[in-house]
């Protein structure tokens, strides 16, 4: 059986390497019950990673004080995660595809834990370095996290049940950064006494040091690369092909406008809500002083509404195929999210900032997955992975750019200032996004070829 791309600029020579399997040979599929397990593992100990993004920023003024150390350099503590991630994808995305997913995790899981145990050793005043480089190493190891989901998924579980999994993958990324909002202000609470707030430091440190190497043992037990048989026809077809190449990949998507103008759409909206959320801590006690277990609560709001967003907005995709609507009506509720959580801060009540930042995070971490799915669309039939490792480099490149410049307004003129250029940078976006083209390529080769 052959199958034509009509219409599909390039699909043609990225499917020509394709291996078939010849349609006289009997497929053998198995689906394996410690998928689960897998998975399991894969969850937590990314969640174990992603809890650490935020663990300084979130208490920078206590970090700050016990370190003495500037306000700026505490923020780097978060921008680290986003640089690691820009100048390590390419050599990640190598290993991950050369040696697997298993040796991806392993290399990971150990950075994490041995990044971990660095900190055990930086709860003293005169040891910020060490504290930073332990928290870069652990950021490294980020760059072994963001892409194995979707990779898990298809070679673990079957076409009924892939995208549920792969959601699931990502959902510990979600969970870390949840948890990371909120345990580090329960556990280093303000103090005049340095002696104190060091004291609670080395129990956070030790806690989750113990608790990564805990996790480490179970993944180098029990984790497993890929199981003995493929679950499905289609990742046994995916086994035997061989790779059209990376770079000729990538050249396609550069080359193609629609993508372009998502990409920096999509850099804008997830580098606001990266800018925001390092400097979540010193906008919130800029109105409500000592309540930093507050501001930890409030990340924990957004990330928790941006779950519920993410979910919802699968549902709708799934339900209408109305790619660019939904992502240009998300994408412009966000924009309205950013304007009133700007002009509510000053109100004086701390359950209206809840609330706004709730609103905010529904949108934008919402947005996440409609702007894969959006991506996917315009550049079938390039692979997905490629097309979202991209997207997330340019979120890392504009969270970086968006927070120092966030900072910048913020210490010469004020918060409202600062978050009004913010609210400009989504208007930009929103316009961005309004001039992509709807070529849903991958839904007409489904109308095309309905059958596989």
């Amino acid at each position: 059986m052959s199958a034509e791309y009509v219409g599909l600029p390039g699909a043609k020579e990225a499917a020509a390497s394709v291996t078939a399997v010849p349609t006289h040979q009997a497929i053998e599929c198995r689906v394996y019950r410690r998928r689960w397990l897998i998975l399991i593992l894969f969850v937590v100990y990314s969640m174990s990673n992603a809890m650490q993004w935020i663990q300084y920023s979130i208490i920078g003024n206590i970090v700050s004080k016990f370190y003495s150390v500037p306000s700026s350099l505490v923020d780097w503590t978060s921008m680290i995660y986003m640089l690691s991630y820009i100048t390590l994808v390419f050599p990640g995305s190598w290993i991950l595809d050369k040696w697997g997913i298993r040796v991806a995790v392993v290399i990971g899981a150990l950075g994490t834990c041995l990044g971990s145990w660095l900190k055990v050793a930086s709860a003293q005043p005169d040891r910020f370095a060490i504290a930073f480089a332990g928290h870069t190493i652990v950021a490294i190891s980020q760059v072994f996290i963001l892409s194995v989901p979707a990779r898990l998924a298809a070679v673990w579980f079957g076409s009924d049940q892939v995208s549920s999994a792969c959601s699931i993958g990502v959902f510990g990324n979600q969970l870390g950064v949840a948890i990371g909002f909120v345990l580090p202000p329960m556990m280093v609470p303000n103090s005049e006494n340095l002696s104190t707030i060091g004291a609670d430091l080395s129990l956070m440190y030790y806690s989750i040091a113990i608790f990564t190497s805990v996790l480490l043992g179970f993944i180098l037990i029990f984790f497993q690369g890929a199981p003995p048989l493929p679950p499905s026809p289609a990742q046994a077809v995916q086994r035997a092909a061989e790779n059209t190449g990376f770079l000729e990949s990538v050249k396609r998507l550069i080359l193609n406008p629609g993508y372009i103008l998502l990409l920096l759409s999509y850099g804008i909206n997830v580098g606001v809500f990266y800018a925001i959320s390092t400097l979540l801590n010193e906008i919130v006690l800029t109105y409500f002083p000592g309540r930093e277990v507050d501001a930890g609560r409030i990340g924990l709001v957004m990330v928790f509404a941006g779950m519920l967003g993410s979910v919802m907005c699968g549902m709708i995709l799934d339900k209408t195929h109305k790619f660019k609507e939904t992502t240009l009506a998300v994408y412009g509720f966000s924009l309205v999210g950013m304007i009133i959580y700007t002009f509510t801060l000053s109100c004086g009540y701390i359950g209206v900032v809840y609330l706004t930042a709730g609103l905010l995070g529904f949108f934008m971490t919402g947005y996440l997955p409609v702007g894969f799915e959006f991506a996917a669309e315009l550049t079938y039939p390039e692979p997905e992975g490629t097309s979202a490792g991209l997207l997330n480099g340019a979120a890392q490149i504009f969270g970086i750019i968006f927070t120092m410049f966030y900072r910048w307004v913020l210490e010469e003129a004020g918060d409202l200032w600062a978050n009004i250029t913010l609210s400009a940078a989504l208007l930009v976006g929103t316009i961005l996004t309004a001039s992509i083209k709807s070529d849903l390529r991958r839904q007409a080769a489904h109308a095309k070829n309905p059958q596989p």
